[in-house]
């Protein structure tokens, strides 16, 4: 080997979302949406997945509220409805996805930091977190913690902050396209890891079919020279 050409490192951090890539929640978060519009008299499709998937309580509400029929109720009893449903859903059902707690445990091993960046509320992600292992994580970001949400930038701005590292020298784990967007628009590189909504390959983008195929060595290998240095 060359001597000048130096080998890959480790990402400063590994900011995982945590519906449908760390946790098998995004299935849960559709069934307590599907749930609640049903009561409502209103039947979930596939269109309506941009509008569920990767996206908080309050954002979902508003949209059953602007589509639902004059039997929908109030906007804050609608989000709070389906707050509760999807938490009680996660307590009961939770369920690691896979590759996800050999992965964690390399990350540990290897002194890397690891983070939950989630659009969930704050009583979600700390049931999610002592579920895997509160010791594997180093924080958490929930939606409650930044003024936007995911697409925007500020949850993976965040994490980044908190843990002191810059958000390029960052890998983020996403499993939806609104999740993508908001790590690509904060500069972090992303591993698409996709749960429900098909995600293409792209610059600073790299898309496995399961978590299983992730290592330390994958994930040293999406960084460039540039973004490590």
């Amino acid at each position: 080997m060359n001597p000048r050409i130096a080998a890959p490192s480790l990402p400063a951090a590994v900011l995982f979302d945590m519906d449908g890539t760390l946790v098998d929640t995004e299935r849960l978060w559709w069934a307590a949406v599907e749930q609640v519009a049903d009561g409502i008299g209103r039947s979930l499709t596939d269109a309506d997945m941009p509008h569920v998937l990767g996206r908080p309580a309050a954002y979902t509400a508003a949209y059953l509220h602007r589509t639902g029929g004059p039997a929908t109720p109030g906007l804050a009893s609608l989000a709070a409805e389906l707050d509760a449903v999807f938490a009680a859903r996660v307590a009961r059902e939770i369920v690691p996805r896979p590759g996800v707690l050999r992965l964690l445990n390399e990350l540990a091993v290897a002194g890397v930091s690891a983070a939950i960046v989630s659009a969930s509320p704050r009583h979600v992600v700390d049931l999610v977190r002592t579920a895997l292992g509160e010791g594997r994580f180093a924080l958490t970001v929930a939606v409650e913690d930044t003024a936007r949400t995911k697409p925007a930038p500020d949850p993976y701005l965040a994490a980044a902050a908190a843990l002191g590292v810059e958000p390029h020298a960052c890998v983020v784990v996403e499993d939806t396209p609104t999740g993508v967007a908001a790590a690509e628009a904060a500069g972090c590189v992303v591993l698409a890891v996709p749960s429900t909504v098909p995600i293409q390959p792209a610059a600073n983008r790299t898309v496995l079919d399961s978590l299983e195929r992730a290592d330390l060595a994958l994930l040293a290998s999406l960084l460039t020279p540039a973004e490590r240095n």
